[in-house]
């Protein structure tokens, strides 16, 4: 019986992949990936690899989770090595915490491959740094999908409160609700909020507001996922630190309208 490597793939950009990442996608037999890994990391896979797709699309899973677990099982198995490419980091809202578990329990050894996740490099090629001595002393990875409750509603208050900069995965969806949450528990309506399409993509668009104006300017704008929300003072550097992205749209553009 061969391994699983549990792999983190980045958040987008196939140049953010970690030298062990890469090393493992080259020697896998068998890869499963999902929808928002980078298709040029498969070009480094073996030509005989085999090649599935996992899906993972809103609402909708290609391949349900309980049919991935018995993949990844099956073909170490089998005796080959298997790689499970995730989009940024496994343990990073990624289920790689349930995947390892059913291959414990299973009897089949893993390896975990930590990847970038877009919590904070979506914000950094954004020009938004999630902590900084004068802005952010606390940073929180939270996922947009929220549940009712009294133990939610505590939890909103702590973010709201008592948290820096949330950054806030698979949110765009609840984002009404989690704007309602969040200035109900305390957080000023004039707190800057940034989204940030397909981070690190060539694709890559960023929104800014406020989060009394972000829901209203995000469906202005037809912003859909992927995106991350970030929110917290560190939005506004923004405008002095950006490098990336709409920034070098609007620089080629600008230039253009020169000639």
């Amino acid at each position: 019986m061969a391994k699983v490597w549990l792999v983190g793939a980045g958040p987008g950009d196939p140049d953010l992949i970690t030298v062990k990442g890469l090393k493992a996608i080259k020697g896998a037999d068998v890869i499963l990936y999902d929808r928002l890994i980078s298709p040029e990391l498969l070009e480094y896979a073996k030509p005989e690899a085999e090649l599935i797709f996992c899906g993972k699309l809103p609402d909708h899973h290609h391949l349900q989770q309980e049919t991935i677990n018995y993949l990844l099982v099956k073909h170490a198995k089998k005796g080959k090595n298997v790689v499970r490419l995730k989009g940024g980091d496994p343990f990073v809202f990624g289920r790689g915490g349930e995947e390892a578990a059913f291959l414990v329990e299973h009897g089949v050894s893993f390896e975990v491959i930590p990847g970038i996740t877009s919590g904070i490099a979506a914000p950094a090629y954004a020009g938004i740094p999630v902590t900084h001595r004068e802005h952010s002393a606390s940073f929180a990875i939270v996922t947009g999908h929220r549940r009712e409750g009294e133990k939610e509603e505590l939890k909103w208050s702590a973010l709201a409160n008592g948290i820096d900069t949330l950054a806030i995965y698979m949110g765009v969806k609840n984002l009404p609700y989690i704007q309602e949450k969040l200035i109900s528990h305390g957080k000023s309506p004039e707190t800057p909020v940034a989204l940030i399409h397909w981070g690190t993509t060539k694709e890559q668009r960023t929104v800014t507001g406020t989060l009394e104006t972000i829901v209203d300017i995000v469906k202005a704008e037809g912003i859909t996922n992927p995106s991350m929300i970030v929110v917290g003072e560190v939005v506004r550097l923004r405008e002095q630190l950006q490098w990336f992205g709409d920034w070098e749209t609007d620089a080629v553009l600008a230039a253009g309208a020169g000639q």
